[in-house]
């Protein structure tokens, strides 16, 4: 009779409690991009993707987010390797990546088929997308910059990806939210990278998980 009173006790506590699975059981979300996901300079433990998985398990969502940055990469090195960084249960790929190709003045044409093979291999396996918006000086001209801003534009709309605004806008330029080399965002501008991306991000995975 005490056994059968303990095992109705922990059948009815497992009814109403959430239980959450390991990180490794989990679904996972992968940031792919460059230095501004890698954490280039402070580390990839104060990079927004971790500062995500804090939100994330602030809100007591099941994901485990996957850093794949790799600093000074452009979209063709990102596109050669990504797809060894979808293994397993992947939901959804945030994808942050055009800042190298815009300062080394990669033709708009070949950054925008990069990216568009980088969503369509991800939504070909059902994995949702995050495209977050990058813009170029106007180093390599007007035209260049406004036709590389309307690249990120029209894959969101070509592909129906949520799109967050330009991640830098309101920290570069800041010396309080930059590293000395005023290139790369401080622990306090990946703060603020997070905080614009959680949004969206938190509307692709409030759904219960599957």
């Amino acid at each position: 009779m005490v056994l059968s009173s303990l095992l109705i006790t922990l059948v009815s506590a497992l009814a109403v409690t959430s239980v959450s699975l390991p990180s490794a059981a989990r679904p996972k979300i992968v940031a792919l991009g460059d230095s501004l996901t890698s954490g280039h300079g402070i580390g990839e433990k104060l990079a927004y993707p971790a500062l995500l998985q804090d939100k994330i398990d602030g809100a007591g969502l099941d994901f485990t987010i996957v850093n794949a940055g790799v600093s000074g990469d452009t979209s063709e090195r990102a596109l050669r390797r990504f797809e060894r960084a979808l293994d397993g249960d992947v939901r959804v790929l945030i994808v942050e990546l055009g800042a190298n190709d815009g300062l080394r003045g990669a033709p708009v044409a070949r950054i925008k088929e990069n990216l568009s093979r980088i969503i369509e291999t991800a939504q070909a396996r059902n994995i949702s997308v995050l495209l977050c918006a990058m813009e170029a000086l106007p180093i390599h001209g007007w035209d260049y910059t406004v036709a590389f801003h309307n690249v990120y534009r029209d894959l969101a709309a070509e592909y129906h990806v949520p799109l967050v605004p330009f991640i830098l806008f309101n920290v570069i330029g800041h010396p309080e939210l930059m590293q000395p080399d005023r290139a790369h965002p401080n622990e306090a501008g990946q703060r603020a990278i997070a905080e614009k991306i959680w949004p969206y991000l938190e509307r692709m995975i409030a759904a219960p998980v599957v």
